[in-house]
């Protein structure tokens, strides 16, 4: 035991003077630190879409919560793993240098991040929620107050303004709950209930034969299920182009290390990666998402629940173009690297080139003795 501690005492001893210069030398590596602020900036992309990921194909496409988890599980993740084979497996094969490397994974990556813009074209509108939407004659706006939830034909009913149980009117607009529809009746039970008598269904601009509602939210339009399928298949395909730069970007990162820097440099490199990137990436997407709620939820005990509804166009701007800036940005770092690369290449071939190995020296002065 005491000789156990005697060795763990010298191996702090003679780590710690050698941990400052290491850093120092890591800190003064042009190309590490610039491959540091690309890590950040992608896994904090990266991490984000992941996280929100669910919650968007709920409110965007009408899709569960579990069955969207399942649709992430289907088409992400087995391509991520085939592209770091597949990345890994270039990079066996061609044996490119440094350079070749940092080339390979910015085309590659940027050619990703120019279809992950096509995105933008999968819409799926929202069925209208009147006061939130749509107001109860019908003209389009969004609101992200309580009182236009109120007006002229359930101003008389006394409707809780903080409860979430729509309906959805024969109109095709949904209401935030039976009272706030104007119902004054209703049959059934269960899930097979239906509310008649409703006034604010009746005062509505949208052409009705009826005034009654059933329980649930209207049905988004009949396209929400094919676009879906695009914005997952281009979600699965961006998967594909990001893994397969990752191999190449990583070899660069390596390369840029001396023998003895490599595995503290890797260790930092995965510590600024989780703490830059992988702890405060979902708070921030998470509030500024949160910043386009109309309709929040109440908990039993009366406290703020979650979020019922979301302003659909906000949110969807928010979520793709977060992702978009942040990995724009990180091309900046990129053409830097590669300046540095290219440079230091054109140096050592230039050095060669003055200064041959000593065996082609040989091979040529063989060649003049024999002349």
């Amino acid at each position: 035991m005491i000789h156990f501690r005697k060795h763990h005492t010298n191996l702090l001893h003679s780590f710690i003077p050698d941990f400052i210069p290491y850093l120092k030398a890591l800190f003064h590596n042009r190309v590490y630190m610039l491959f540091i602020c690309i890590t950040v900036l992608q896994f904090s992309a990266f991490n984000g879409i992941m996280t929100f990921m669910p919650k968007y194909l709920e409110q965007q496409f009408g899709k569960s919560a579990s069955d969207a988890i399942f649709s992430i599980g289907i088409y992400n993740l087995p391509v991520v793993c085939i592209g770091y084979f597949f990345g890994g497996l270039f990079m066996k094969k061609f044996k490119t240098n440094t350079f070749q490397a940092a080339n390979i994974a910015f085309w590659i990556s940027l050619s990703g991040y120019l279809l992950y813009f096509s995105t933008y074209w999968t819409i799926c509108d929202a069925s209208p929620v009147a006061g939130l939407t749509v107001s109860y004659e019908g003209r389009e706006h969004v609101s992200y107050t309580e009182n236009t939830l109120l007006a002229g034909c359930n101003n008389d009913c006394n409707c809780a303004l903080k409860i979430w149980d729509p309906v959805c009117g024969d109109n095709g607009v949904t209401y935030v709950s039976p009272c706030l529809a104007g119902c004054k009746a209703s049959t059934g039970t269960g899930k097979h209930m239906v509310f008649e008598n409703c006034t604010c269904i009746a005062a509505s601009g949208f052409s009705s034969q009826n005034v009654s509602a059933i329980l649930g939210q209207c049905d988004k339009e009949e396209n929400c299920d094919k676009m879906l399928h695009y914005y997952l298949i281009l979600s699965l395909v961006c998967s594909f182009i990001f893994s397969l730069s990752a191999t190449p970007g990583y070899m660069v990162l390596i390369r840029s290390l001396k023998p003895e820097e490599k595995s503290l440099g890797v260790g930092i490199h995965g510590l600024a990666s989780r703490v830059f990137a992988g702890i405060p990436s979902p708070i921030y997407f998470g509030a500024l998402i949160d910043t386009t709620c109309l309709k929040w939820g109440t908990k039993s005990c009366g406290g703020e629940g979650a979020c019922r509804m979301y302003d659909i166009v906000t949110y969807r701007w928010l979520y793709l173009g977060l992702p978009a800036l942040l990995r724009g940005v990180s091309y900046i770092p990129s053409v830097f690297i590669l300046l540095i690369l290219k440079k230091k290449l054109k140096s050592s071939e230039s050095k060669v080139l003055m200064n041959p190995p000593v065996e082609m020296q040989t091979k040529e002065e063989e060649n003049e003795s024999l002349k």
